[in-house]
C-alpha cells in the first residue's frame, strides 16, 4: 500500500481521527488512516456558478494517478483538514491547491459518514462535511488531482447519477445530493 501513496505529498499529513458524532478523538496519517479503515474528518466542495440556464455545479474527474477512485467524476474538490485546522479554512485552502481558482461563501451544509473499501486494500472511513460556496475565476486544476473540470446543470447531473452510478467515486451521489438540496433542489438519488 505505501506504493499506492508513493507519489501523494500529503501522504504524511496528520488527520484528525474522530468518533461517530465528529469529536476529535486523535490523530494519525493519511496512509495510516486510509491502510487501517480509522474513521477521519474530512470534506467535499462544491462550487456552484449561475449558468445560462440556471445554477451549475463544478465537478472533478479525479487524476487516474490518485490512489483510489482515479478517473471517476466527483465534487469539485475533496480532501481532510489538518490536525488543529478548521474545515472551512481547509475548504478555502484546497480549492486553491486543487482548483487553482478562489472559492467565495463557503459553508457547511451538511455532513454525514461512509465507509467504501478499494480493490488496493485502502479504505476510505470519512466524516465527510458538505460545503457548498461559489466560484470565483476559471479552474485550472493540478492535473496530480483532477483530470478535468465541468460544469453541470442540477437536471443533467441527476440524470448522469441514474444512468450512469458507475462513472462516479463512491461518495459522490450522496454528497451531490445533499448539496443541490440545501440549494433548492431535489434529491437526485
Amino acid at each position: 500500500m505505501d506504493e499506492l501513496m508513493a507519489s501523494d505529498p500529503s501522504k504524511d499529513d496528520k488527520l484528525i481521527l474522530v468518533d461517530g458524532l465528529d469529536r476529535e478523538v486523535g490523530t494519525a496519517t493519511k496512509l495510516q488512516a486510509h491502510a487501517e479503515g480509522l474513521l477521519h474528518r474530512a470534506f467535499s466542495v462544491l462550487l456552484v456558478r449561475e449558468g445560462d440556464s440556471g445554477q451549475e455545479l463544478l465537478l472533478a474527474k479525479r487524476s487516474i494517478s490518485k490512489y483510489h477512485s482515479g478517473g471517476l467524476w466527483a465534487n469539485s474538490c475533496c480532501s481532510h483538514p489538518r490536525a488543529g485546522e478548521e474545515v472551512v479554512a481547509a475548504a478555502y485552502r484546497r480549492v486553491r491547491e486543487e482548483l487553482g481558482c478562489e472559492a467565495a461563501d463557503l459553508r457547511e451544509v451538511a455532513a454525514f459518514a461512509y465507509r467504501a473499501e478499494f480493490d488496493s486494500g485502502l479504505c476510505e472511513y470519512e466524516y465527510d462535511h458538505v460545503i457548498v460556496g461559489r466560484c470565483e475565476g476559471d479552474p485550472n486544476p493540478d492535473p496530480a488531482e483532477a483530470s478535468e473540470v465541468r460544469w453541470v446543470g442540477f437536471g443533467e447531473l441527476a440524470t448522469e447519477l441514474a444512468e450512469r452510478p458507475e462513472a462516479f467515486a463512491a461518495w459522490a451521489p450522496m454528497v451531490l445530493s445533499m448539496a443541490m438540496v440545501s440549494l433548492g433542489r431535489v434529491s437526485c438519488v
